[in-house]
């Protein structure tokens, strides 16, 4: 049964000074994403999320579609509009959203979490949540990033097929999970998160490989047009994947992983 997300119960857990400080609640939106790249609409205060409980058009990398029962699951993005941030090592907001989504849930739950590279969490080899990260610039400059991220929570059944077979934290751990305290949360470790990644961004490399079960393993990325293979041999400072084949040593940037 859906349920609707109290903003009082949020607000009471939610210990950060800027993310999250400004909230958008909308029964339903087209992509959280796309309302928040758009100033015209959202505004440009830094740390501003927003939650929808439907999104007609959300979606994963690659623009696949990402369904998401009403009422059940977490789909939000967040805002960041602070400069600071957009740094030589930008790449690694992606990591540090993931890398919050893991730890929060462990907090949670006391269950083991794997990222698998670019930015997928999963429980027992099936993924609970995905982030997708878009941008906008003015010639190289960039203005705003939006971190986009969905959790299966209290959802119990997935139609469709999947690269990767879906799971729910209410699957894994047989409760109900109140949605407020995962996201205050969530959030309260990726204020914490984000300031890593200029200050101490060997840390969020660390944790993130850490809970990375892929690297050293033989594994194939697809890009959508080439295949590769190789062994998974480790990140880069920028969580740009390295991957050794024979003699052969090559930087990937993106793609879906397997293990072969």
């Amino acid at each position: 049964m859906e349920s609707v997300f109290n903003l009082e119960n949020f607000d009471i857990k939610l210990d950060t000074e800027v993310i999250g400080r400004n909230i958008i609640y909308t029964d339903e939106a087209s992509s959280t994403n796309s309302f928040l790249l758009d100033p015209a609409i959202s505004g440009n205060i830094n740390g501003t999320i927003l939650i929808a409980e439907k999104q007609t058009k959300g979606r994963g990398r690659k623009d696949r579609l990402w369904y998401s029962t009403k009422g059940l699951n977490l789909t939000f993005s967040i805002l960041l509009t602070d400069k600071k941030y957009f740094t030589k090592h930008f790449n690694l907001i992606n990591f540090a959203a993931a890398l919050s989504t893991a730890i929060a849930i462990e907090k949670f739950f006391q269950s083991r979490t794997e990222l698998k590279w670019p930015n997928d969490v999963l429980i027992n080899n099936k993924k609970v949540a995905g982030v997708l990260i878009e941008s906008t610039s003015k010639g190289e400059k960039i203005e705003r990033v939006v971190i986009g991220i969905g959790i299966n929570v209290n959802q119990t059944s997935f139609q469709g097929s999947f690269n990767i077979q879906p799971t729910s934290l209410k699957i894994e751990t047989n409760e109900t999970v109140e949605r407020e305290t995962l996201l205050a949360e969530l959030l309260n470790v990726f204020e914490e998160t984000l300031e890593q990644v200029i200050s101490n961004y060997k840390w969020i490399l660390k944790e993130w490989k850490q809970r990375c079960g892929m690297i050293g393993e033989r594994i194939s990325v697809s890009d959508g047009e080439k295949t590769k293979s190789g062994i998974f041999d480790d990140v880069d400072e920028n969580g740009f994947m390295i991957l050794k084949d024979k003699d052969k040593v090559e930087k990937i940037y993106f793609g879906d992983v397997s293990i072969v």
